[in-house]
């Protein structure tokens, strides 16, 4: 019982504040964020590297499906919250985890179908074009990986993708070991080609410097499940690269609930394989939720898998608006409605266990993680 009882408190840890004013702001609410912290450490043994990437993931388990699933116990939890890390090397080890709350005085169907176009009626995407877009914020924290997946900026060498763009939750994608961050360049005035640019085969627009990965992290939520389980509930990774970007990247938050999001909308960027060339924007409204996943349906290809979902709201410790990322794209979805076919597209939520533990990963120190 004790177990339940702390599970239900990390799953509640959220608590909103909402403006009193007359004049209500969308406001980024104060959340209770529990420690995430590495408990022990196993060397594995290499990968082979031999599964082939996955653009999107498809699932016929829809959010009555996910809402009637049973709480995870807290040890179920903590396994799924472990998680593995890939080094450039092609090094493994596997993490366990143990998962704190401190006071606030603390220190501390599956066929045919799925090969459709994710289009709901007129497609709503925007191509964004030009250097005075594509290189300016928000735009420019969205990167292409080599696997052919895209992904967010979230620090100065951090970014944050989907778990199945590397890991197809048996076995590692090809190319994970030297898996490369592309950041688009503007054109060299004199047509010639900069240093580790793609060549001039690539379209004039779509110009990469690219950058190595050092080591990716992986929840076990991901490698231990499947899209039809709980897998889909941790379609997430972080990469960290060799060396910085020096680039503006966009912070993560815990997201809040959908009635709480300006519009009750959320936006992503991504390069959707249809439009090779360009970088491509959307935004749409949630359709549902469930605890970890945000159902909606943006317009959206394989190829924008690892997008971050962000919205801007108003934050009042600042005094400023401020875009955070409180999900990642992660694909499509079929889902059977009473016989009927109905799909969406969907995004895995930062939950506060979830920021926690991505915040970790980045920081290093949970001191500097108490605030989602």
């Amino acid at each position: 019982m004790a177990g339940l009882s702390t599970l239900i408190l990390l799953l509640c840890a959220a608590k909103d504040v909402m403006p009193s004013s007359s004049h209500w702001k969308p406001t980024w609410p104060s959340y209770r964020v529990p420690v995430i912290l590495p408990q022990s450490t196993l060397n594995l043994d290499k990968p082979q590297f031999d599964a082939e990437a996955r653009l999107e993931v498809v699932s016929p388990c829809g959010p009555a499906c996910h809402k009637s699933s049973p709480l995870p116990t807290y040890e179920e939890v903590k396994n799924y919250l472990s998680y593995e890390t890939l080094y450039a090397n092609g090094s493994l080890t596997e993490t366990e985890v143990g998962i704190y709350i401190l006071s606030n005085s603390g220190d501390g169907s599956q066929g045919k179908s799925r090969t459709k176009r994710q289009i709901y009626g007129y497609d709503s995407r925007f191509s964004i074009f030009g250097k005075d877009f594509l290189l300016n914020y928000p735009f420019s924290t969205s990167v292409k990986l080599s696997t052919g997946c895209t992904g967010t900026l979230v620090a100065e060498k951090h970014v944050l993708t989907a778990a199945h763009c590397i890991h197809d939750g048996k076995s590692y994608v090809k190319g994970a070991q030297k898996l490369r961050v592309g950041f688009l360049k503007p054109k060299l005035k004199d047509g010639s080609k900069g240093a580790n640019v793609t060549n001039s085969a690539m379209p004039e627009k779509m110009k990469f410097q690219w950058i190595r990965v050092k080591r990716t992290h992986v929840p076990k939520g991901w490698i231990k499940g499947n899209a039809n389980d709980i897998g889909m509930d941790y379609d997430y990774a972080l990469l960290e690269l060799k060396k910085p970007h020096k680039r503006k990247f966009m912070k993560i938050g815990v997201s809040p609930p959908a009635r709480h999001l300006p519009g009750g909308r959320i936006h992503f960027s991504g390069y959707d394989n249809d439009r090779p060339g360009n970088l491509v924007y959307r935004f749409c409204d949630v359709k549902d939720e469930t605890y970890d996943l945000l159902y909606q349906q943006c317009d959206a290809q394989p190829g924008a898998s690892g997008s971050g979902v962000y919205v801007r709201m108003w934050k009042r410790q600042n005094h400023k608006w401020e875009r955070k990322i409180i999900g990642i794209f992660s694909g499509h979805q079929w889902v059977d409605m009473n016989g009927t076919p109905q799909d969406f597209n969907v995004a895995v939520r930062i939950t506060p266990l979830k920021y926690a533990q991505i915040c970790y990963w980045i920081k290093g120190n949970y001191l500097d993680c108490r605030e989602g």
